[in-house]
């Protein structure tokens, strides 16, 4: 009778393990939440500064000046492809479709690398017109403010192409559907603190 009570006691620990499991995962979640809530506290702490600062040009270029729009319209509109890109890539993933998951995680990759090349080749194009961040306190927090969220996609960078290739071996698991959401969610939010950047910072600078 031992023996035919053994097999329920080991569905039932199997059953323990993948709620814990699934209790884990949402934890994980959830720690990401968190996570953005104190990056929306830093980019609003960002964004207070440089609306305080973006007048303070101590006599030299001014935002009219140094800001060149259509290069800056590319990146936008990079960006916002590259957020489209990723929500393929999450219905890709909920379809079991691994290979388009990873191809269009590729794609939003490709763009966002695009993106970081324009930023990288605005910052070099200001800094030979003598726009640095010592030039004046609009510099300042022009740098630090959209120099931050450059960060963080590039931190993204990172982090998409090191998942792609846990997925390339590893398929869809809950593990890695975990974290393909929680991506996703991340790529969203840095396409939301762009246009911010690109409203408060870019249009109503040539304005």
């Amino acid at each position: 009778m031992a023996q035919a009570i053994q097999p329920g006691a080991h569905g039932h620990h199997g059953s323990h393990d993948h709620h814990e499991h699934h209790d884990q995962e949402s934890m994980k979640t959830f720690g990401f939440w968190i996570f953005l809530i104190t990056d929306c506290i830093l980019f609003a702490t960002l964004f207070a500064t440089y609306i305080v600062l973006r007048g303070n040009t101590n006599g030299g270029p001014t935002p009219e000046e140094l800001f060149q729009m259509p290069g800056i319209i590319a990146e936008t509109f990079i960006l916002l492809t590259s957020s489209f890109t990723s929500g393929l890539a999450v219905l890709a993933m909920n379809r079991g479709d691994k290979k388009g998951l990873i191809g269009w995680l590729a794609v939003t990759a490709l763009l966002g690398i695009s993106f970081v090349t324009l930023e990288i080749i605005e910052f070099v194009h200001m800094v030979h017109e003598g726009a640095t961040m010592q030039t004046s306190a609009f510099l300042s927090g022009f740098y630090t403010l959209v120099g931050t969220h450059g960060l963080h996609v590039s931190l993204g960078l990172v982090w998409m192409i090191g998942l792609i290739m846990q997925l390339s071996r590893r398929g869809i698991t809950p593990v890695t559907e975990r974290k393909v959401n929680v991506l996703s969610l991340y790529w969203h939010f840095l396409d939301v603190v762009w246009i911010f950047v690109f409203t408060v910072v870019y249009l109503m600078g040539v304005m």
